[in-house]
């Protein structure tokens, strides 16, 4: 019989640097066998980067905006672009057009992710950051929007807990990262999980024993916390914008952070680079979407 998952994380290795500072804005890893291994976005180049088995990294042009990116249940990828959706039949394919979820050009798309029913969760933020100007949208496997959260300033990262019952949000801005309960695929009852006290919160994952790893832009870290809000773990990372964090590798025991010189009259050498750092609990598998 195989050894019980542990709870509580333990960073077991040092943290290192995988690819050069390629990105401007580096965002959304996410780590899927359908295309062996790990692909992540310089979003305001609106690439999608595949990291290779040999280290080396594909760049793939797809638009203004390439916001998230992830597998598709029958194959295939989804990514958002700056105001939709875009598909591909094939884990290389190209993808073409999907539809627009908006014509308003001061929005554009931001973080997403999926929800245990196979839909996209696709959040968006205003290019002048208009407090209330951004949604967080459900799209379902047929193409069908709905708006989860409306009045949002800067949807980032969200993710839900292994049993499905709890599902973890960051609107940048409040400071916060905020859990909801999640009934009959609805998300209900927000509440705060845990204010920060360095950074913003930005990119989030939980992993396969229920803690919440959140990128705190702006202080150059990871923290890990605990399902009940506790400091578990934290990655220091030499760069001050961290922005969003995956788990990968072949036992998902790899915390890969994304990091952006967004901004930044003067960035860190390694600003835009890929790091990577072992953990002893394993992430979550992703989940594909359904469409």
């Amino acid at each position: 019989m195989g050894s019980a998952i542990p709870e509580v994380p333990v960073v077991t290795g040092e943290l290192e640097q995988v690819t050069d500072a390629l990105c401007y804005h580096g965002e959304g890893p996410v780590w899927s066998p359908e295309w062996g291994g790990l692909r992540w976005v310089d979003m305001l180049a609106g690439d999608v980067l595949t990291l290779r088995a040999d280290g080396s990294v594909d760049r793939l042009h797809v638009g203004d905006v390439a916001a998230f990116v992830r597998p598709r249940t029958g194959g295939g990828w989804v990514v958002a672009t700056e105001r939709g959706l875009a598909r591909a039949d094939e884990a290389d394919g190209i993808p073409t057009p999907w539809f627009d979820l908006w014509d308003d050009p001061s929005v554009r798309m931001n973080e997403g992710g999926v929800d245990g029913l196979g839909r996209l969760w696709a959040g968006t933020m205003g290019y002048d950051r208009v407090p209330g100007s951004a949604r967080l949208f459900r799209v379902d496997p047929a193409g069908c929007v709905a708006v989860v959260l409306p009045d949002v300033t800067i949807s980032n990262g969200i993710d839900l807990a292994p049993d499905g019952r709890l599902a973890y949000y960051d609107d940048t801005p409040t400071g916060r990262t905020d859990v909801f309960d999640v009934v009959d695929g609805e998300l209900v009852n927000r509440r705060p999980f845990v204010t920060h006290d360095v950074g913003h919160p930005d990119g989030l994952t939980v992993d396969s024993a229920g803690n919440v790893w959140v990128a705190l832009n702006g202080a150059g870290r990871v923290r890990c916390f605990s399902p009940a809000g506790e400091v578990l773990a934290e990655v220091a990372v030499p760069v001050r914008l961290t922005t969003a964090c995956t788990f990968g590798g072949d036992d998902l025991r790899d915390l890969y952070v994304t990091t952006s010189r967004e901004n930044l009259d003067d960035p860190e050498p390694e600003a835009g680079a890929l790091f990577r750092v072992r953990v002893s609990v394993p992430g979550q598998p992703v989940r594909p979407f359904a469409g």
